[in-house]
């Protein structure tokens, strides 16, 4: 510990000016004090109420506070209504001993003022005007809730002022509790936003540096090319020492590697700039979460043929074969994130280009591929609320059973993994992605490998006709 000695002291002047405005203030709330003129035992619970909703850190021991404070205090029951942004309500109360929560059994009005109907008394919680921008609901006027009291008939009119302050008192500290929340899940959203960008982006953005190595070593072809043309001689053309066909030749190959190198630029440009513009999105940064942006796209043609065209020189650099590429028998359309749900396939793809492995198949003879397909889910998600499922199988060992269930845990690697580099991000990736879009992810192991594959709400699309009447297909 420094000595005072040492220390750098910072010395802050306060205004004068300042500290009139506040002494002013101070000397307001004493006279209104003294005109509430609040008992011995009013006063306690105010101050109960300050020391533990400092004491609590958790939302749900606050709302607790808020509950219990009037039955311990006064033996007067309550219920707390809290407005979503959703036009959902949640209402909290102190639930019986067998710990079920009790459905609110009347409706409470909307208001704007302390009002008494049917034996119980409402008093409107609204938080720090100041602050107003930074509530996590919509509000015109400010509220955030509504404090329900109860039995009424036995209050006094000083006991409703009390309650007024009191519910006052509650909208401040739920504001400040709700901010400080919101600003938690903010910088936990940034903090995880950071590692979708370095997984889906930065890393895969490496591979750039392959694709100008690749250009680099085709454009001083080109230019060998170009000397050997400029040296040439016409009686070396004329004697059959040096051959036309074969400079035209060595043109149309460099030609056409050029033409195949600028196409896989390209694919993995499109790609980054559509992984940046999506995780990047002003809405996420604004609301401390990923937002959707959906729409009606064809799988095949907005994400999955595009995925592959990406990682097809991965797979047959590692010897994987593609079996049953495409969808052939429709165009499933679907309404999704399209951004979003390609950095999913893009996941997939990238883990099947590292943990895929020969096994033999039914005649004895050793293959080594990756497929993808899907098949309908009818009612999957209740009543009418069909589901589509979408595989990527990996031939390989099957993981063993008790890592399954922790798959989709951040940062969690199986023992499969071996030497490959990995941060355990990806699968947690898309177990968020896909759950966003109300979907579910799962692993399943079959006869030859391993199956991943996530499930889908089907909605309601531009072109509902292509949702209708085919058949389906699924990974083995």
């Amino acid at each position: 510990m420094q000595s005072s000695s040492t220390l750098d002291i910072a010395s802050l002047c306060l205004e004068y000016p300042r500290a009139l405005s506040v002494q002013k203030r101070i000397h307001e709330k004493i006279d209104d004090y003294a005109d509430y003129n609040f008992s011995s035992l009013q006063s306690t619970a105010l101050n109960v109420f300050f020391d533990l909703a400092q004491e609590f850190d958790s939302f749900r021991d606050l709302m607790t506070v808020c509950a219990l404070v009037p039955k311990v205090f006064f033996n007067l029951d309550c219920t707390l209504y809290l407005f979503q942004n959703d036009s959902r309500v949640e209402h909290f109360s102190i639930c019986p001993e067998t710990g079920q929560q009790p459905a609110p059994d009347h409706h409470f009005p909307r208001l704007s003022m302390p009002t008494a109907q049917e034996g119980h008394y409402y008093l409107p919680i609204k938080g720090n005007r100041d602050l107003q921008a930074y509530l996590p609901v919509n509000s015109d006027d400010n509220m955030i809730g509504i404090l329900e009291i109860y039995p009424e008939n036995s209050l006094t009119d000083h006991d409703r002022l009390f309650l007024e302050k009191y519910a006052n008192r509650i909208g401040f500290q739920l504001h400040s509790r709700m901010i400080s929340q919101k600003n938690q899940e903010h910088l936990q959203f940034i903090r995880s936003l950071v590692k979708d960008i370095g997984h889906n982006v930065i890393v895969p953005n490496m591979y750039f540096k392959l694709f100008y190595r690749r250009l680099e070593g085709t454009i001083n072809a080109f230019g060998e090319l170009a000397k050997e043309m400029r040296h040439a001689r016409a009686e070396d053309v004329c004697t059959g020492k040096l051959s036309w066909k074969q400079l035209v030749a060595k043109a149309d190959y460099i030609q056409d590697a050029l033409q195949d190198q600028f196409k896989g630029i390209q694919r993995h440009y499109d790609n980054t700039s559509l992984f940046l513009e999506t995780l990047l999105r002003r809405s996420h940064f604004e609301q401390g979460r990923y937002v959707l942006e959906k729409q009606a796209c064809n799988f095949k043609n907005q994400i999955i043929d595009p995925q592959i065209a990406r990682f097809m020189s991965q797979f047959e650099e590692r010897g994987i074969e593609i079996a049953w590429a495409g969808i052939p028998d429709k165009e499933i359309e679907v309404v999704v994130d399209v951004g979003l749900i390609n950095q999913v396939y893009a996941n997939l793809f990238s883990n099947a280009v590292k943990y895929t492995a020969p096994v033999r198949d039914a005649r004895g003879r050793w293959v080594k591929f990756l497929s993808y397909g899907w098949e309908d889910m009818p009612n999957f998600f209740g009543n009418g609320c069909d589901g589509v499922k979408l595989n990527v199988f990996t031939t390989g060992p099957h993981i063993i059973g008790e890592e399954r269930d922790r798959l989709f845990e951040e940062g969690f690697r199986a023992e499969n993994t071996g030497q490959e580099p990995g941060t355990g991000h990806g699968l947690f990736f898309i177990r968020q992605i896909v759950e966003l879009h109300g979907g579910r992810m799962g692993y399943e192991p079959t006869p030859m490998g391993n199956n991943f594959y996530f499930i889908l709400p089907k909605e309601a699309s531009r072109d509902s006709s292509l949702l209708a009447g085919s058949k389906t297909r699924q990974a083995p």
